[in-house]
């Protein structure tokens, strides 16, 4: 019989060709009990009684999913922009042509460009960028999203029909994120990431909100941001997960400061490990740990490598442990700032 704790069918037999099927298809150990769920959840929706409707929406996702994963697999070594901003925004507008040269200088600095594939300031930065460092992640519309000709029929432009997968790979692949002037799709993107950092739902990365020309954008929206502060819906420290900007200067200068002592981290345990491009000092260990005594529930530690638990990625590199209690991740934000100062 099956062991009821256990996140199986209720049928043995069917459990059994699962762990068979698993077999068959050379599923490494490591992996086993991934696709061991996988499978179960896929059936446990016809044990479930499924709508049709549901069936579709569930194997539409999962197959936009697994394409995406293929896409963005062999260049997992790579750092990653996303840009955002209007589709609408003319070739020779102000905001336009910013989003060509921040395209341009991203791929200088050895990064990639990811974009909606659509036209506006997306296409812009895509042909800034050229087609070799470009993604595009389309989406079908009745209407406004062609895939601009940067990334048109590349195979790197992939094309989904839902905003919520589209929307997982648009962040999920950023190392950085930049937004241009634009419309609903533009804050709706803004908030997604805000939200999700503050929630700590999405690793914290740099955010350039980029003013160009002479009319302001960004600027209104972050008096509107303050209203939320001084009304307590959100904390002011939330307002560091983003920095406006006026030139593209000014971007490349903040995204790549934000990698100039920080690598990357990794949740491990209770503790939040940060690894290093390089040691910092023992002084400037005590020093952080008074001005962010408020999120840690413990001393910090340095490590010259990856403790126990962690997996070994970037064994090079040294450690950062941080006994984060996970009540702020804006504060967090603000601790890597204060890395990288160093």
């Amino acid at each position: 019989m099956a062991e009821p704790h256990r996140y199986q069918l209720q049928s043995d037999a069917a459990n059994r060709l699962i762990l068979e099927l698993l077999d068959v298809a050379g599923v490494p150990p490591d992996r086993r009990l991934y696709y061991q769920q996988l499978l179960t959840t896929v059936l446990k929706l016809h044990e479930d009684g499924a709508l049709t409707g549901d069936l579709k929406i569930t194997n539409t996702a999962l197959k936009e999913l697994r394409y995406a994963y293929k896409v963005f697999a062999p260049y997992g070594g790579v750092r990653k922009v996303t840009v955002f901003g209007s589709a609408r925004t003319v070739p020779d507008e102000a905001a336009a042509v910013a989003a060509r040269e921040f395209g341009r200088r991203m791929v200088a600095e050895g990064w990639m460009v990811v974009t909606g594939a659509g036209g506006g300031i997306m296409g812009a930065a895509q042909q800034g960028a050229g087609r070799e460092q470009s993604f595009g992640l389309n989406i079908r519309l009745p209407f406004e999203q062609e895939a601009n000709p940067w990334i048109a029929s590349d195979p790197k432009l992939i094309t989904f029909k839902y905003f919520f997968t589209r929307k997982l790979f648009l962040i999920k692949e950023a190392s950085a994120i930049a937004l241009f002037p634009g419309g609903f799709g533009t804050m709706d993107e803004c908030f997604e990431f805000l939200t999700l950092a503050q929630t700590g739902k999405a690793t914290v990365v740099p955010v350039v909100l980029i003013e160009p020309g002479p009319k302001p954008y960004w600027r209104i929206w972050d008096r509107w941001i303050g209203t939320l502060v001084e009304r307590k819906l959100i904390d002011g420290d939330d307002m560091a997960f983003y920095r406006i900007v006026d030139t593209v200067d000014e971007a490349v200068e903040e995204i790549t400061r934000f990698y100039r002592v920080y690598h990357s981290a990794r949740i491990v345990g209770d503790k939040f490990v940060i690894r290093l491009l390089r040691p910092i000092a023992s002084a400037h260990l005590v020093e952080l740990q008074a001005k962010f005594d408020d999120i840690l529930t413990g001393p910090a530690e340095l490590a010259p490598g990856p403790g126990e638990q962690e997996l070994s990625e970037f064994p090079e590199l040294p450690r950062l442990i941080l006994p984060f209690n996970r009540s702020s991740y804006s504060r967090l934000r603000q601790l890597i700032d204060f890395i990288n100062q160093l």
